[in-house]
């Protein structure tokens, strides 16, 4: 008896730890590329169309997301020839169960392998508000990237409103909406760390990206994402959503939280393509 107890626990133990192998594995897995095309009316007359990469919550840390990850996948998308890449936050992480933690500089540094003609444009997540944010900002910059909070850019035919994260209470919608309207005419899209800023925007937006879910990064058989963080629980859990009349895309970002493993939200990115309705 004592020995098929024993057998028992050893079975259990090494499935346990096959479960845990196969979660960090999926953590570590290359991107998966979810494009879409979606039709602008008004798109300026002349303008080709428009690919956006968009991207969130890298949460550089080890071990599943040290900078050299970054930088790698950086490579692999750049053969994608994005016009714009958008971020829509957590850079960084500061997880307790991180093997590894990085300053703000290393962290930004690796961003700067991403290759696209109107640059890159990043709105703050939770997670850099929760280290030295200025510091982050600096970092970045330092880097030539834009990072936008409650503020608003023109890239080539594109205005882009960037909402500061709503997750910690720095999000100010109107101000962002009030920059996009000094910037004059233009199709206009929203990037925000969380999706739960799309019920409050006073106007639709030809697109909103945004992150923060993970697509739940523990989403289960039969039962879906474990939690979504997000106030209006599945709505904006995961990918390509139509609401109302604008389209929201929501990624399961391309690290983790709280944990490095991942079951069925493998790590992803939005190859979005704006233009003139074909």
């Amino acid at each position: 008896m004592l020995r098929r107890l024993g057998l028992a626990a050893l079975v259990a133990v090494l499935a346990g730890l096959l479960v845990l192998a196969l979660g960090y594995s999926n953590a570590r897995a290359d991107p998966i590329v979810r494009e879409a095309y979606v039709p602008v009316n008004g798109w300026p007359e002349g303008e080709a169309p428009l690919k956006v990469l968009a991207l969130s919550d890298v949460h550089v840390a080890g071990p599943d997301m040290p900078p050299s990850r970054v930088e790698r996948i950086a490579r692999q998308l750049n053969a994608l020839s994005p016009d714009l890449i958008l971020v829509a936050g957590d850079l960084i992480s500061e997880k307790r169960t991180a093997t590894k933690l990085y300053t703000e500089e290393e962290v930004a540094a690796p961003f700067a392998a991403f290759e696209a003609r109107y640059g890159m444009v990043v709105a703050p997540g939770n997670h850099d508000h929760w280290v030295d944010l200025d510091a982050m900002i600096t970092a970045l910059e330092g880097h030539g990237i834009t990072v936008l909070r409650n503020e608003a850019v023109r890239r080539g035919p594109l205005l882009i409103g960037a909402v500061d994260d709503d997750y910690t209470g720095h999000d100010d919608v109107p101000a962002t909406f009030a920059a996009l309207g000094a910037l004059g005419e233009g199709p206009a899209v929203v990037v925000s760390h969380t999706p739960d800023i799309v019920p409050d925007l006073p106007r639709a937006v030809s697109a909103v990206f945004a992150g923060h879910t993970h697509c739940g990064q523990i989403s289960l058989p039969f039962i879906g994402p474990v939690s979504t963080m997000s106030r209006y629980g599945d709505r904006f859990a995961c990918g390509m959503i139509r609401d109302g009349e604008q389209t929201v895309f929501v990624g399961a970002g391309l690290g983790t939280s709280i944990l490095p493993l991942r079951y069925g939200a493998p790590p992803d990115v939005c190859l979005v393509t704006l233009g003139p309705p074909r």
